[in-house]
């Protein structure tokens, strides 16, 4: 476990798959969700290289088949420590045999954790060795606790956009596979989303076309979770499905899962992110925590 601290926040961080594991105050409120291994055992898993799931765990490339499970291989696999200070700390990880299997491509991966005041800011950082493009989907998954204090219920809480808007919900099949019935999705008073417990009886939300700052609060409370992802096309919001699970994801996606019943060619997805040989992707997103 590696901890980061400054004067508002500290936050720990597990080695496999980089994850952060805790977000409290200097008060001691936990924000971030516990992974009850009986509901949910995950807590901000990392996405990469690939977003959600593959028709069949399977895809295509250069006209050989590839297998990878759902979110790609990073959050199952352990990140080195290739710097740190007291308030940041920068993991690595690098191609290697096993990855090759299952992604055919040479490629640093780096993820910062560094806190500013009562942000923390995830920096992702990509470097391609190969000598042709990478293409790769990128994202996050944090789970926050709610309620975030003693009293609230999980229904006092909204997901609010910073500014009006009028997104599109992504179409999913019924095992979160693309169905291409995209439709607009109606946010209270064109900002929020209030949230039930069954909003996610059809597993994740996905929303495109939307402000790129949303905040998870209550008009009951003073606490709340402020997630800015100004690079991000995508963002989802889930808690496990038909369960009274008291947490909720915010995750910010580059790309999305595959197309029902249609195994991918790598290359003609259009929303991956296309790296080319030699070149660094680098994108930021954040976590304010408001008390």
């Amino acid at each position: 476990m590696y901890t980061i601290k400054n004067e508002k926040l500290k936050v720990e961080i597990k080695q496999p798959g980089a994850e952060l594991h805790s977000i409290q105050t200097t008060d001691g409120c936990e924000y971030l969700w516990q992974g009850i291994p009986e509901v949910w055992d995950g807590q901000a898993p990392n996405l990469f290289p690939y977003i959600a799931r593959l028709t069949n765990e399977t895809y295509v490339y250069e006209g050989k088949e590839y297998h990878m499970k759902i979110h790609g291989f990073i959050k199952d696999s352990d990140l080195t420590v290739d710097s740190a200070t007291e308030s940041s700390v920068t993991f690595r990880y690098d191609s290697n045999e096993k990855t090759l299997v299952q992604y055919p491509f040479a490629f640093s991966y780096f993820l910062t954790y560094e806190l500013d005041g009562s942000t923390l800011k995830i920096i992702n950082k990509v470097e391609n060795h190969d000598e042709k493009a990478m293409l790769f989907g990128i994202g996050g998954h944090p789970g926050f606790n709610v309620p975030l204090e003693e009293g609230l219920r999980f229904e006092d809480y909204v997901l609010e956009f910073g500014n009006p808007a009028h997104p599109t919900r992504v179409g999913f099949t019924e095992d979160c596979h693309l169905n291409g019935q995209d439709e607009l999705y109606a946010l209270e008073e064109e900002r929020r989303i209030p949230l039930q417990h069954n909003l996610f009886d059809q597993d994740a939300i996905v929303l495109k076309n939307m402000d790129r700052c949303v905040t998870l609060r209550s008009d009951k409370g003073t606490r709340a979770v402020k997630v800015r992802f100004p690079q991000y096309t995508h963002l989802g919001f889930w808690h496990m499905p038909h369960t009274t699970a008291p947490y909720v994801c915010i995750e910010p996606w580059s790309s999305l899962p595959s197309r029902y019943g249609v195994v991918e060619d790598l290359s003609q997805q259009s929303d991956l992110v296309r790296l080319e040989a030699g070149k660094i992707y680098e994108n930021q997103w954040s976590i304010e925590i408001i008390e």
